[in-house]
């Protein structure tokens, strides 16, 4: 049986980055690298590095509304997301941090 651990994050932040490569949507036709980039540099802005982790991931099964930005354990989901969206995202993520 695989040795188990409670995860050091808060929260975990995933942006779908799959590419499809034009065959059919995906999230990374939104730009969705960038957005992830952007949440990555706010994240080390605000110290929160070792608390909030931001990490790309595949396909979340959910391309139509994408780009995909999923905060884990909370279980919020943030569709059609662009680096505009990327203040509001935070400001969540604030929220979780501040009362963790």
């Amino acid at each position: 049986m695989p040795t188990t651990r409670r995860s050091p994050y808060i929260c975990h932040v995933l942006v779908c980055t799959n590419d499809r490569q034009g065959r059919r949507k995906s999230c990374a036709d939104g730009n969705s690298a960038q957005v992830r980039a952007a949440l990555k540099k706010e994240v080390g802005e605000r110290g929160w590095r070792g608390k909030v982790r931001v990490s790309p991931s595949g396909c979340l099964g959910l391309c139509a509304d994408g780009p995909n930005v999923l905060i884990y354990p909370q279980k919020i989901w943030f569709p059609g997301v662009s680096t505009a969206d990327v203040p509001d995202i935070v400001a969540r993520m604030a929220q979780i941090v501040d009362t963790a």
